[in-house]
């Protein structure tokens, strides 16, 4: 009995302790199996995160890939851009240029078909200038219904926009246009040069697949305002080479006109110079004789003569020797002007050159109680000249410059170096000269109207001759003056 109880009671603790290790366990389970649980729901949001940024991944990978292939179309499409704009920039002649849009460009710019008209005031209507990728009956047709909608297409050339078929307002009008081009996708762009006939531009594709954008919008709008502005080259150039012909032929006839007038002028100047000279020396043979017998007459070789008519000989002689004078001057100025004159040039020293001539009208100087200042600077170089034709030079100024310096007056000789030359100043305080005579100063007997000259008699050749001379120089002379202000007499001289 002992042993059973024992046994029983034995079993019933080994069963609760059976129980309780189960139970136990189960806990343990349990609270594994929500461990799992837990483990079970994060991997589940990671997965769905993953699964998310998977997604996120192949959009974004497939807006790179859209955006690669935009960018990639961009570039071949900048490339072409750059190459037709230089292959119309090649040509100034207007009929090449739609020449140059070759059909490798317009299919790097994605379209196979294109044409371009312009229109003729002349003829009124479009008339076509380019054509690629159509046939010739097609190209007639729509030459058709270019005349036919031509107000559709001018108003087009005045709003100064291009349309495509992703932006034409009218689907019948989109439609339309497709079936007469025979095209799925097509731009139309306005030509616009600044001056001459305007245009339109087509362009157009079959390809279904083609995702036509605004940027191709923007790139056939660049391709027309680059033909316009080829237009516009090629007609500037045109008019500058016409204008350019017609100045040409102008300046021809104008230059043959000139050198005709010139060889009359230098014939008449010729045949002047020979007048002169032979008048002048068919003057000295009888100048001579009179000076001879006045002289004889003068000296009483024939007999005591009054002294009425002695004095009217002197006035013979005197005038006689101002004959002599200006025949002389008449000779030496057309000896120069046909370059009979030979100049014996050598090397000469300014300041001694004016001191000698300046010598020689000292005494005029005297008697009108003028100063006469000499302003040479030292080191003034040497100058190529012919020493006796340079001093009648001053001679003839200096004594101009007394003969209108009143009394008291001054008169000052300037020298300075300047680029090869040396240049001579004759500055006289005299009454001046008036505006209206400074452009004849230098013609030969043109005397200027004034109380000096009424009172002192001369033959106006003087400073033609002094223009001559340094003309032959190789010189230039001018005169400045204002009335009542004196005059100053300019002139270079070569130093080389």
């Amino acid at each position: 009995m002992f042993n059973l109880e024992y046994l029983f009671n034995m079993l019933g603790l080994a069963s609760l302790m059976t129980t309780v290790i189960l139970s136990f366990i189960l806990m343990l389970k349990i609270e594994q199996i929500k461990q799992l649980q837990i483990t079970a729901n994060k991997l589940k949001k990671s997965l769905e995160e993953m699964d998310e940024q998977a997604k996120l991944i192949l959009r974004t990978d497939m807006e790179l890939n859209k955006t690669q292939e935009e960018l990639d179309k961009k570039i071949t499409t900048l490339y072409a851009l750059h190459r037709l704009s230089r292959s119309l920039s090649t040509t100034l002649e207007e009929n090449q240029i739609f020449k140059r849009i070759e059909p490798a460009y317009l299919e790097e710019l994605g379209f196979e078909k294109a044409c371009a008209f312009l229109w003729s005031d002349k003829e009124n209507k479009f008339i076509s200038h380019l054509n690629v990728g159509y046939l010739e009956d097609e190209i007639k047709n729509i030459d058709n219904h270019i005349d036919s909608d031509k107000n559709w297409y001018l108003d087009l050339i005045k709003t100064e926009k291009t349309i495509s078929s992703i932006s034409i307002p009218t689907p019948d009008l989109k439609e339309k246009i497709s079936n007469i081009f025979a095209v799925n996708f097509f731009v139309i762009s306005p030509i616009l040069p600044k001056e001459g006939l305007k245009g339109v531009f087509f362009v157009g594709t079959e390809n279904i697949d083609t995702a036509l954008t605004e940027g191709d919008e923007e790139s056939i709008t660049i391709v027309s305002n680059q033909i316009g502005q080829a237009l516009d080259n090629a007609r500037l150039y045109e008019k500058r080479w016409q204008a350019q012909q017609e100045l040409e032929k102008k300046v021809e006839e104008r230059t043959r006109e000139l050198t005709n007038a010139f060889e009359e002028v230098k014939k008449v100047s010729k045949h002047k110079s020979d007048f002169i000279s032979s008048v002048s020396h068919e003057l000295r043979t009888p100048l001579t004789s009179i000076k001879g017998y006045a002289a004889i007459l003068i000296a009483e070789k024939l007999g005591q003569l009054p002294s009425e008519v002695k004095e009217r000989l002197e006035k013979i002689n005197r005038h006689s020797d101002e004959l002599v004078h200006m025949v002389n001057d008449l000779l030496d100025i057309a000896r120069i002007e046909s370059g009979k004159d030979i100049m014996k040039v050598s090397e000469q020293d300014l300041k001694d050159i004016i001191s000698s001539a300046s010598d020689l009208i000292l005494i005029q100087c005297k008697n009108k109680n003028i100063e006469l200042i000499q302003d040479i600077p030292k080191g003034l170089p040497l100058i190529m000249v012919d020493r006796s034709q340079i001093e009648r030079v001053f001679i003839n100024l200096l004594g101009n410059a007394v003969k209108f310096t009143p009394e008291k007056g001054k008169i000052t000789i300037k020298a300075h170096k300047e680029d090869g030359f040396v240049q001579i100043d004759i500055k006289d305080a005299g009454i001046g000269i008036p505006p209206e005579a400074l452009s004849k100063i230098f013609d030969e007997f043109y005397r200027v109207d004034n109380p000096v000259n009424q009172e002192v008699k001369g033959t106006g050749l003087g400073l033609s001759l002094v223009k001559n001379i340094v003309k032959a120089h190789k010189g230039k002379i001018w005169v400045e003056s204002e009335l009542g202000q004196g005059s100053t007499f300019s002139f270079t001289l070569p130093i080389e």
